[in-house]
């Protein structure tokens, strides 16, 4: 796949432009959006999300446009457990309706930022050594049994890891336990100190580089362009301010999401494994020589996602269905 440094500047610029035209548009004024105005441009950024896949397969092929939505899919899978947390957050520092959305927005704009720092390393890793697709599967499959372990847990885990790092923050910095509108510094007694708007911005943060650690090596399981690896993690990204505030009454029905995402990930880091044995350079793993193992296709990868995903959410609505009833 042949990128060139003024599509990525480009591109860039676009999904840039599309974070300041949210802010301005929507995240300036502080106020709790309704379920309209989070429908209608949630839908617009999965718009945007399928035409852009729609102009990798015109411009470079249906291979790469299936890598493209194969790892849209996983990383919006991911993102969606990213909410979760979020309500942790928001519910941990008691953080208004109205000042969440410029939270979220920063918080995402952080994450996609630091996301585009693992992606350049791992790319940068990848195509010097190629058993790094062991580190990663490996890594994969191990996150896989821990997220299975936490699931139901989700939110004692998130508080304890919270409490650990707003502590140390504490006792470095002043601190105030009360609000000064959307305000991340505020004074007291002629002192600047910090609000919790920014003991919250500084958890989602935190979050957001644990979350990378999973998400960067699993979508490069399914794709070994850059560009995809991060327009997919862009994309997968917008939008998610309005999902939260759109599905943020269901997330609590979802109860088997945690599983389905590790199965995702196991898959996936099965599949990393397989094609590191694959291309096996390895001097230890038979004699440094390729080992003739099943090669998962982009398909088959694409079909795998989509099942276990339908199947763990109609089951969780199903589960949690007395549970709409009395809600």
């Amino acid at each position: 796949m042949n990128v060139s440094v003024l599509v990525w500047v480009v591109t860039c610029a676009v999904i840039l432009g599309l974070f300041v035209f949210d802010f301005y548009a929507h995240v300036r004024v502080p106020h709790e959006p309704t379920f309209r105005e989070s429908a209608i441009w949630s839908s617009v950024y999965i718009g945007l999300a399928v035409v852009f896949g729609l102009v990798v397969w015109w411009l470079w092929g249906g291979e790469f446009a299936g890598e493209y939505f194969a790892g849209y899919v996983t990383e919006k899978a991911l993102s969606v457990d990213n909410l979760f947390v979020f309500t942790v957050i928001m519910g941990t520092f008691a953080v208004p309706r109205a000042f969440q959305q410029k939270l979220l927005l920063i918080g995402i704009v952080l994450a996609l930022v630091m996301r585009a720092g693992f992606i350049a390393v791992g790319a940068a890793a990848i195509s010097t050594f190629s058993w790094v697709f062991y580190l990663f599967g490996i890594f994969l499959v191990l996150t896989a049994v821990k997220l299975a372990k936490e699931a139901g847990h989700e939110k004692e885990v998130e508080e304890k890891r919270d409490s650990r790092i707003i502590t140390l923050v504490r006792r470095l910095v002043p601190t105030t336990d009360d609000y000064d509108g959307d305000r991340f510094l505020t004074k007291v007694d002629g002192k600047r100190v910090v609000t919790p708007m920014l003991l919250a911005l500084i958890a989602i943060g935190f979050t957001d580089v644990l979350f990378a650690l999973d998400s960067i090596p699993a979508i490069y399981g399914l794709t070994e362009q850059p560009y995809i690896v991060f327009t997919a993690n862009a994309f997968a990204l917008m939008g998610l301010r309005q999902l939260y505030f759109l599905i943020g009454g269901l997330l609590d029905r979802l109860v088997y999401l945690s599983y389905g995402l590790s199965l995702i990930l196991a898959f996936i880091g099965v599949k990393l494994v397989l094609h590191a044995l694959h291309e096996n350079t390895l001097p230890f793993v038979n004699g440094g020589q390729h080992v003739a193992v099943p090669v998962i296709s982009t398909g088959m990868s694409i079909g795998v996602i989509g099942v276990v995903l339908l199947v763990t959410t109609v089951a969780s609505l199903a589960r949690t269905r007395g549970q709409a009833k009395l809600t």
